[in-house]
Formats: C-alpha cells, sequence, structure tokens
C-alpha cells in the first residue's frame, strides 16, 4: 500500500466460522468479513484484528491509516491510529511491518503490537472468544481494495499455543469415575480456538506498498462526475457567463459521439478533430429531456499541452462571445483525459463542401455575397466591437459554417488570441497556428499573429469565393496561386476573368464581384501596412458609391495562370502614387524592402483602366 491519496480498504487477521468463505453483499470496506457493514450473526460470526487504509464513515473508522479489533462488527471495538510517525504507517512504501497478537484465556485480553520500522503502534480489547465465536472456527486472512488496486502481501506468519489444565484435588477413592458431560466435550471443541489463540500468534506479513494501479471509477460515496477529475472546478465556472456554456463531463461526450467513432468525425484541424454527436440536455435545463445536435471538438496533444490555465482563459472570454455570425459554444470538459469543447452543429456544414461538392448543387451569386457579408461582419465585431481584439487566426472555408438560410457561422476561431485595443500587444501567449494558402506571409516571418493577419486570411477567402478555386493547387508538377493569378488579371483590367464562369451573366452581379475581388486583393496585400481594417473592407463591399483602392498594376513580376506558374517567383510591390513602397524576391525567398512615406489612395474603379 504505497502513500498516496487514496489506497484500497486494507486487510485482517480474522477468526470465524469453519469453513470460511466471503459473503454474501460484501463491499470494499467489509475486508470481506462481514455482508455490507452488517453485524455478525450466526454463521457470520467474526473476530478480528484489522489493518485498514481507507476511511469508511459507515464503519465510524477513525481514520484511513489504522489498525482495530473488530468483534462481529466493522465497528472497532478499539482502535489505534497508525499515522503518528511520518512515513511509519500502514502505507508506507517498501517498509515491512510486523504484527503480534496474543491473546490469555484467563484475562480474555486480546492484544495487538504493530511494529513499523521501529515504530510501534498498540491496542487492546477485552474479548471472550468462547462467547462470540462459534465452536468451530477458521483462522486467516482476508483483505479488499474496492474501487481501486492494491497489493497486499504476507511474507509469513506463525502461531503456537500451549492449554494448561487446572490441578484439582483428587476425588475421594469411594466416588465413581464421572460420566463425560456435554460440558465436557465443549471444551474440548474450543481447543481450536485456544490453540490459535492463548499464546502469542505472531504474524510477519508486509503491506508492500506497490500500487499498481490507482485510478477512481467514481468519488467514493461523492457526486457521481468526479470520475473526471477536474481542477478548480467552482473557479473556472465562476468565469463563465451567466446562462452561457456549461461544463460537461468526459463520459457524457463520449456517449454523445460513439465513442468518437470515426464516422461521426466532421473534420480535423490544427487544433483536433471535430466529431457529431447528440447531447441531451435535460442535465443542463432542468426540464424534460431535449437532444440537440452538437459538433465536439478534441483538442490535439499538442494543443492540450499549452495548459489548463490557459484553456481556461479562453473558455471564459468565448464564452461572452455573442453575434449571429459565430458558431455558438453550448459547453466544454477539462478532464484529465482530454480537453473538449462543444459547439452547436450547424445545418448546412462547411463552405468548402459547397463550394467544391459533386452533387451538381451550386452557390449562387446572392448567397455567395450574403456569406461574404456574414464573415466580414464576424471579423468585425471580433476584431474591434467586443472589448478586446480577437485574432482569430485560421479563416478558411472549413472553419465557416453555413445554416439553414445559408447565413455565416464562424466557427473554431482560434481559441482566443486577444490583443490590446490600445497597445496592440498580444494578451495569451499561444501561437496562431493558421492553415497553409491562408496564412500571412509576413506572420511566417515575425510569428507575431494581429489582426491584419487575419484581414490577409479574409482576402484570400474572398477570392475563393468569387472565383471558386482553391488558393494553392498543383496540377502534373506545377503550382497554381490564386493571389498572383488574380492580381495578374487586375493588372490587365481583365479581373473579372477571374470570377466562376457558373455565377456570370448578370451585370449587375458582374461589378459587385469585380469590387470583391479587389477588396480581397487590397486585403491580401504582402505589406500589412497597405491592408484596410476589416471595417474600411466591409465598408467598400457593402457600398457601390465607395471609391475602391488603386492598387498596383503589377504587384508579381511572374505572371501566372491556372494552367502553368510556379510556386514562387520574383515580385515587385507598388502603393498608390503619394508613395511607394518596393519589395524584391529571388525564387529562394529572400526579401528586401524599400519604403517611402506610403498612403493606398481610394478611387471608382473602371473597366477601362
Amino acid at each position: 500500500m504505497d502513500s498516496v491519496t487514496y489506497s484500497g480498504d486494507g486487510m485482517a487477521f480474522f477468526l470465524g466460522h469453519f469453513p470460511s468463505k466471503i459473503p454474501d453483499n460484501s463491499v470494499g470496506g467489509g475486508l470481506a468479513l462481514l455482508p455490507k457493514y452488517a453485524d455478525g450473526t450466526g454463521d457470520s460470526r467474526i473476530v478480528a484484528v484489522e489493518f485498514d487504509t481507507f476511511a469508511n464513515m459507515e464503519c465510524a473508522d477513525i481514520n484511513g491509516n489504522h489498525v482495530g479489533i473488530d468483534v462481529n462488527s466493522l465497528n472497532s471495538t478499539a482502535s489505534t491510529d497508525t499515522t503518528s510517525w511520518p512515513g511509519k504507517n500502514l502505507t508506507s512504501p517498501n517498509v515491512l511491518k510486523t504484527a503480534t497478537m496474543t491473546y490469555h484465556n484467563d484475562s480474555k485480553m486480546l492484544a495487538v503490537d504493530l511494529l513499523i520500522d521501529g515504530a510501534l503502534y498498540q491496542v487492546n480489547a477485552t474479548v471472550d472468544l468462547s462467547t462470540y465465536l462459534p465452536e468451530e472456527v477458521a483462522v486467516g486472512f482476508s483483505a479488499a481494495t474496492g474501487g481501486v488496486f492494491e497489493l497486499h502481501q504476507i511474507l509469513s506468519w506463525s502461531f503456537s499455543s500451549t492449554l494448561e489444565s487446572k490441578k484439582e484435588a483428587p476425588p475421594p477413592a469411594e466416588a465413581p469415575l464421572p460420566i463425560p458431560t456435554s460440558s465436557n466435550n465443549k471444551h474440548k471443541k474450543l481447543v481450536p480456538i485456544l490453540v490459535s489463540v492463548l499464546v502469542p500468534l505472531l504474524l510477519l506479513f508486509v503491506c508492500a506498498a506497490v500500487v499498481l494501479g490507482l485510478w477512481r471509477h467514481k468519488k467514493r460515496r461523492a457526486n457521481e462526475d468526479s470520475e473526471e477529475e477536474c481542477l478548480d472546478r467552482a473557479d473556472l465556472e465562476r468565469g463563465v457567463a451567466a446562462g452561457g456554456p456549461r461544463r460537461y463531463i468526459y463520459n457524457e461526450l463520449v456517449a454523445a459521439t460513439g465513442n468518437f467513432a470515426e464516422e461521426k468525425r466532421l473534420g480535423r484541424g490544427g487544433f483536433g478533430s471535430v466529431y457529431g454527436g447528440q447531447l441531451t440536455l435535460a442535465a443542463a435545463v432542468g426540464g424534460d429531456q431535449d437532444r440537440r445536435a452538437v459538433a465536439v471538438k478534441v483538442l490535439s496533444a499538442e494543443s492540450s499541452a499549452q495548459g489548463r490555465k490557459e484553456f481556461e482563459a479562453e473558455v471564459r472570454i468565448i464564452s461572452r462571445l455573442k453575434h449571429r455570425n459565430l458558431v455558438q459554444l453550448l459547453g466544454w470538459c477539462d478532464s484529465r483525459k482530454g480537453l473538449l469543447l462543444v459547439y452547436e452543429l450547424v445545418a448546412e456544414g462547411s463552405l468548402d463542401r459547397h463550394l467544391y461538392n459533386k452533387d451538381g448543387k451550386h452557390l449562387t451569386w446572392p448567397q455567395r455575397y450574403k456569406i461574404i457579408l456574414g464573415l466580414g461582419s464576424a471579423l468585425r465585431y471580433l476584431h474591434r466591437e467586443w472589448e478586446q481584439c480577437i485574432v482569430h487566426g485560421d479563416i478558411k472555408p472549413s472553419n465557416i459554417m453555413l445554416d439553414s438560410s445559408m447565413s455565416t457561422k464562424l466557427g473554431d476561431f482560434g481559441l482566443a488570441r486577444l490583443v490590446d485595443h490600445d497597445t496592440g500587444l498580444l494578451q495569451t501567449t499561444k501561437a496562431v497556428l493558421g492553415t497553409a494558402g491562408y496564412i500571412d506571409p509576413e506572420f511566417v516571418n515575425t510569428r507575431r499573429p494581429c489582426s491584419e493577419s487575419d484581414v490577409y486570411s479574409f482576402g484570400i477567402v474572398l477570392l475563393e469565393i468569387v472565383s471558386g478555386r482553391r488558393p494553392v493547387t498543383e496540377t502534373a508538377g506545377k503550382s497554381f496561386t490564386l493571389l498572383r493569378w488574380v492580381w495578374s488579371l487586375y493588372g490587365r483590367n481583365t479581373i473579372l476573368d477571374a470570377a466562376d464562369e457558373g455565377l456570370r451573366g448578370d451585370e449587375a452581379d458582374e461589378q459587385w464581384m469585380v469590387r470583391v475581388l479587389i477588396v480581397g486583393l487590397w486585403c491580401a496585400h504582402p505589406v500589412r501596412s497597405e491592408r484596410p481594417s476589416v471595417a474600411q473592407a466591409m465598408h467598400v463591399l457593402q457600398s457601390d458609391e465607395a471609391r475602391l483602392p488603386a492598387l498596383a498594376l503589377h504587384m508579381y513580376r511572374t505572371v501566372p495562370d491556372p494552367a502553368s506558374s510556379g510556386p514562387y517567383g520574383s515580385f515587385s510591390v507598388e502603393s498608390s502614387s503619394s508613395g511607394r513602397v518596393r519589395s524584391s524576391s529571388d525564387s529562394t525567398g529572400s526579401t528586401t524592402l524599400s519604403s517611402e512615406s506610403s498612403s493606398t489612395a481610394l478611387l471608382r474603379y473602371s473597366r477601362d483602366g
């Protein structure tokens, strides 16, 4: 029995009915001696010395580490605390424990001496064995572990006994010899008892405290969800917005997702995997059962390793976000088995499934424009309208959900990277992972996420929604980069050619497609300082009276097209005529920058240049 927070129940030396058997309805605290905390009667009578390593309130145990004498009950007649000597108790590992039990028939005194590495513990009680035990008895050892594992070992044990007959005066010569009576027979039947307990009984045993495995399937006589082994429960729940998300226990989410079955996996991202499921919400609302479709994100080992404190801080923040274009957080689980987040399951799934589906369905331009405005609205809220700026860090179509009315629901928002509005300094420490094709090039060099990084990703998504093309593709060993291709079309005054062919035909819609494509290029400008804020971009996206930005016509020297382009090429960057920022880069990706005071002018876009 190791020195740990929770041990098994312990072991005992006992005298009981012969032959002995484990009683029915026994529990760990009963040490396999009596039925569930019942008194011994009939064949279940016992006298025992218990070496108890778990406090059972039903037995009135003095603590979880004591030696006691039990007489037909688990409520000890006498007991002694064995924790007086530090490191010398019943659960001390790798320490020999030696017990000596002595019983004297004349005084009816049962005495126990327990020696643990030089520390002596003693307990004794007056017990008339002939009164409390049957005529024939079994002598042995019993033990129980309850809900945990504990190793009990007896290295050796021995006993000896003597029976000293009282000397009687010789009977008168004329008297006949006494006829044996039932009393004499009874006395003889007590011999096994006297043999086993009249004289010193030496028991040498070791509870070699080797914990083979220790876990709790549930807290002993406590609330049902202690199996979660969560720390600081009340502290985190106090920080969550009232009426907002709630804590779920791990087994609830296991049941909801079919034990995280592969067929229920909805997707996998940089932060972990997402599973669909059905969750009963009765525990949350206290009324009739209500099953709701949910998405359960199981954070990856790398994300979980960032630490519980950061996870708690982020849950508190996400729980307070309220916006029609954000996926709703329903709850969380912070078990030692993993960190999980529970979101509403949005009916139509992710945007990428609709952009690239193969079942013939096609998003119309009004639907795409509605999705664009919803995404911009969500980002504007995260960046400017909440009390602190939240950098999403992984904006891409697979994280943009669509409800039954094809409205945007931005999800998986980076576990809430905070940037102070006034200082612009990052308030949380974990780096945003991002996804290839959508990552801000400057973030690759600086490793410092900021709102401009989200703006870059937003711009790429705008180009993707209008064109129906992925940001980077490989064909026959050649790479196609959407941003470079669209910019080359802009330089040739043919940017409308980037629009999905299935959207073309309506001149008014085409003008809006051009507007969205140019704003997409503006947002994805290689230089952070040249990008607009989300609020500025939304102003241009929502109003046909707003002036479009004047961008450099020839941003990239290599002019790619969908059929042929290299993954990287030399490029030059120019802003408006009021100033310029030039950048040159060779094929290795090394970059030099020079700048003059630069500002981006806005003007009406003309198809005639």
